[in-house]
């Protein structure tokens, strides 16, 4: 799907509030497609996995799934599939081209544990939730969190590795959800004017800085690895899933652009992706901008800028 750049400034022109209750309306019709499916497969199966790259919104769609689940009844539990991360071992640790940790790859899940815990929910026995303590790179078990699921609940696990067939060939049964913003912006002549990517990566950007003490340039250092992480581990399970939706809003750019901007002009010219950088910012610049302030308190963009 694309959006057109004259739509959307005419449409924040127009009426920019409006135009964000009819996104957002439209987000959370997707949602109410996924519950319901969700809702059809629970005597199949309690076990929900929801998957897509950084910066899809994965977060803030499991937190919407349990609340328009909970409006018909059920009853769930959010569980992050990074509070199943392995500590990092020195010795076998996955590693990336450039020979550092690859943080991306399943190999740094402990994916045993998760089919363990897969099927015992689904058999109605409890499980320990783990906790893994990123400052200090290790789980802490007594920090647990114990889970039995009972009749009208289910469990909504929330990973980019969710949809892995390491995991999900041994559990057919649970429904799987594939997220991500998926929506380029066109000019008048069909020349895509803002990525998809883009989206994703100023999405990153600014809640990198926002609670992750991390500025652009750090966001950008990692980024390389995100998107070879993606193309490897993520993007091949893509179709796998019972539900693909996209998460991009078109009201979106106009409303990041005041966050984004001035942290991407501040990057040193040094970077090596500066250019890339400057290229996004030139093309924030052709959307007619629209007042944070304005944002509704149940956007999705939250999750990126509090």
């Amino acid at each position: 799907m694309a959006y057109q750049l004259s739509d959307i400034n005419a449409a924040v022109r127009r009426d920019p509030v409006g135009f964000m209750e009819e996104c957002d309306q439209g987000y959370q019709d997707k949602i109410a497609r996924a519950a319901e499916k969700i809702c059809e497969n629970m005597s199949k199966s309690p076990v929900v996995l929801l998957s897509g790259p950084s910066g899809s919104g994965k977060t803030t769609t499991a937190e919407k799934l349990s609340q328009e689940l909970e409006r018909r009844g059920v009853r769930t539990h959010a569980v992050s599939m990074d509070d199943y991360f392995l500590r990092p071992d020195s010795e076998g640790a996955p590693r990336t081209p450039g020979g550092a940790i690859d943080y991306e790859s399943p190999e740094m899940m402990d994916l045993k544990l998760l089919d363990e815990h897969f099927a015992k929910l689904t058999r109605g026995e409890w499980i320990l939730v783990p906790k893994f303590e990123f400052a200090r790179q290790m789980r802490n078990d007594s920090r647990g969190r114990p889970l039995k699921l009972g009749a009208d609940e289910v469990a909504i696990f929330e990973g980019i590795h969710a949809l892995n067939t390491q995991l999900t060939s041994r559990h057919p049964d649970a429904t799987r959800l594939y997220v991500s913003a998926r929506s380029d912006v066109k000019g008048e002549d069909g020349r895509v004017m803002f990525k998809r990517t883009w989206l994703r990566l100023t999405r990153r950007a600014v809640r990198d800085y926002n609670f992750r003490g991390t500025d652009v340039g750090g966001t950008l250092d990692m980024w390389v690895n995100v998107r070879r992480g993606e193309k490897l581990y993520i993007s091949p399970y893509k179709d796998t899933a019972h539900i693909k939706f996209d998460t991009a809003l078109a009201y979106e750019a106009p409303v990041m652009a005041c966050y984004a901007k001035p942290l991407m002009e501040a990057v040193p010219g040094e970077n090596q992706r500066r250019g890339e950088l400057l290229q996004l910012v030139a093309a924030l610049d052709r959307f007619e901008p629209i007042d944070p302030g304005l944002v509704p308190p149940e956007s999705l963009l939250h999750e990126f800028i509090g």
